[in-house]
């Protein structure tokens, strides 16, 4: 007999999660708690409940996270410029720490003693899930359907729909797209099928939210975005919630080809994988987000930034959001927002995101001390005669001993 009296299942109501609610309850005799949850995947929602109430869920949660999202997830990540292997702005890895949370937090008001996620056996979503989960409630049990049964292919799932009446659109299940794709607010993600070749080029017709930079206007559209602490607060002037200037930015830099890219990425799990990815909001934000900081940031704060974005990206990409060590990191990054403050006008032209100005009254740029005019005194340029003796002095010292570069 099953030890798991009840388990909350992240529950999209496709295909694969309808599969999981009866293979849940047929292998562990358990009581399913559905969550469904709105992160701004574009699709409707709420269908998941007559879908769950047919397969006999008493228990379900279907809840509209944009807002915390991108407040509290999407944001604190961006404080940082954080890029995962140079390309990949973590669209998918920094929403689960979100839907982990909220499973523990179901499990805990439902007396639930086991979660349950669709992710694969091959992917960063199973260990993101769980290691979340891990963080957030030590004792709880996890079910990993994939890592468990038999069913390999839509196919048998689809079989193993028809032998247990699960109610499932088997028309449109055949028609579903060939890629697996993920989304919110920030990104949608594309694998499988044509890009398991690294060598072969994404269709045209598989983006979703862009037009191509070929197909984008010849005329350039601008934009300024506002900043507070770090925080993107309004565009054009006109002040937005978090998930409302994200999913502005999405529509705008969609129009002008912004925001497709192509990777081959190291899973955590280690295998190297090829995807695809349309973050046009985000890509505007990074470009953005620098700009204000490159005229705010003390040299020294900016650079040691640099130096621990790779280490931080690598701690969201491989599901360590919840960890001491990202939270550490995420307390000294905020810190350096706090004078993070101005106004960027940006160029969007047929994929390109161009910086066309910046300003802000806790800007460090001195215009007495860096032109190239005359500067009234402000700065000595024979001061630099000492600035450069005394940082050439060990290689000097060195050179005198016989140890040339040369």
């Amino acid at each position: 007999m099953s030890d798991v009296n009840k388990v909350v299942l992240a529950y999209s109501g496709g295909l694969d999660t309808s599969v999981i609610v009866r293979w849940l309850q047929d292998n562990y005799s358990c009581e399913v708690v559905t969550f469904t949850a709105d992160i701004g995947q574009g699709e409707e929602v709420e269908p998941a409940r007559a879908k769950a109430e047919a397969m006999g869920v008493k228990e379900i949660y279907i809840e509209d996270l944009r807002e915390e999202f991108v407040r509290d997830f999407v944001f604190p990540m961006f404080h940082a410029n954080t890029v995962y292997e140079g390309e990949y702005l973590l669209g998918t890895s920094i929403a689960r720490p979100l839907i982990a949370k909220r499973l523990i937090e179901i499990a805990n008001e439902t007396g639930a003693d086991a979660i349950s996620h669709g992710a694969t056996g091959k992917g960063n979503d199973q260990v993101r899930f769980e290691l979340g989960a891990y963080a957030l409630k030590p004792g709880i049990k996890v079910i990993a359907p994939w890592r468990e049964w038999d069913l390999s292919s839509r196919e048998s799932l689809m079989a193993y729909c028809k032998s247990r009446d699960i109610p499932v659109d088997f028309a449109s299940a055949k028609k579903k797209s060939p890629y697996s794709m993920d989304a919110n607010l920030l990104h949608i993600s594309y694998e499988g099928d044509l890009l398991e070749n690294p060598w072969a080029e994404p269709e045209e017709d598989m983006w979703r939210w862009s037009v191509s930079p070929e197909a984008a206007p010849d005329t350039a559209t601008y934009i300024e975005l506002d900043f507070e602490r770090g925080d993107p607060v309004a565009v054009d002037g006109t002040r937005m919630s978090p998930a409302t200037l994200l999913e502005h930015l999405n529509t705008v830099g969609g129009a002008n080809g912004i925001g497709r890219d192509d990777i081959v990425e190291n899973r955590y799990v280690g295998m190297k994988s090829r995807g695809c990815y349309e973050t046009p909001g985000g890509t505007i934000l990074l470009k953005a987000h620098r700009a204000i900081e490159s005229l705010t940031l003390d040299r020294e704060v900016a650079h040691l930034k640099d130096e621990l974005m790779p280490r931080y990206a690598e701690l969201i990409y491989n599901g360590y959001w919840w960890s001491p060590e990202r939270r550490m990191l995420q307390v000294a990054i905020d810190d350096s927002q706090s004078v993070v403050n101005g106004k960027v006008r940006l160029k969007l032209y047929k994929g390109n995101v161009i910086v066309a100005g910046r300003q802000s009254a806790d800007s460090l740029f001195d215009e007495r001390i860096a032109t190239f005019e005359e500067d009234a005194g402000a700065y000595n340029q024979a001061d630099a005669e000492g600035f450069i003796k005394i940082n050439s002095l060990r290689m000097r010292i060195a050179a005198n001993r016989g140890r040339s570069p040369l």
